[in-house]
């Protein structure tokens, strides 16, 4: 198994490389170019990433446990059934993001915008969206149960099959987003509707 602790990489290219089941632990990355990698069932684990480009990159059954994510570049990146719980994003630029199955659970993605970036099928208990621009994004059948939804921006965002139950649409904007029947009926209900 190749596991490396505790070390930190700094300015370096790893454009285009294959991480194909290695472990990290500890360890912060700067400035590092991270460009089309391909990600097979790496897990990183309490690691600071800083600056860092994941553009086009791709991660499948990978994990991001506790790590923290602070100016880095996200574009056209692609997360499948990747586990990033209690992972932290700050001032990172998300979009387009893809992100079909996993769990991104107690995630703070707070203020970010996340305006037309797809999560599809995905574990989102308790994550931070608050005052995050999800304007025209894909939240599809994703358990968002316990969120911090607070001043959310979802106005043309598809959310059918989704666990609304958090959403509180007087602090939120919601205008033209997609819903179904029962998540219409358990939103009035949320705000003291008596549905008969």
């Amino acid at each position: 198994m190749n596991v490396t602790e505790e070390q930190r990489f700094s300015d370096e290219d790893w454009y285009g490389e294959e991480l194909d089941g290695r472990t990290y632990t500890k360890c912060s990355f700067s400035e590092i170019d991270m460009t089309e990698v391909v990600n097979s069932g790496s897990t990183f684990e309490d690691c600071t990433f800083g600056n860092v480009k994941f553009n086009a990159s791709r991660h499948a059954s990978a994990a991001f446990i506790n790590c923290t994510f602070k100016r880095c570049n996200l574009f056209d990146a692609e997360f499948d059934g990747c586990k990033l719980v209690g992972s932290v994003f700050k001032e990172c630029t998300m979009r387009p993001l893809r992100v079909r199955g996993g769990d991104w659970s107690f995630t703070d993605l707070s203020s970010l915008d996340l305006r037309n970036v797809e999560f599809r099928d995905v574990r989102m208990r308790e994550t931070d969206l608050t005052a995050a621009n999800c304007e025209k994004a894909d939240f599809v059948s994703v358990d968002l149960a316990s969120a911090q939804l607070d001043r959310i921006r979802l106005a043309g965002a598809d959310l059918r099959g989704s666990d609304l139950s958090a959403l509180n649409p007087y602090t939120a904007e919601v205008k033209g987003a997609i819903i179904g029947v029962e998540q219409a009926m358990t939103i009035a209900r949320s705000i003291g509707f008596d549905i008969r």
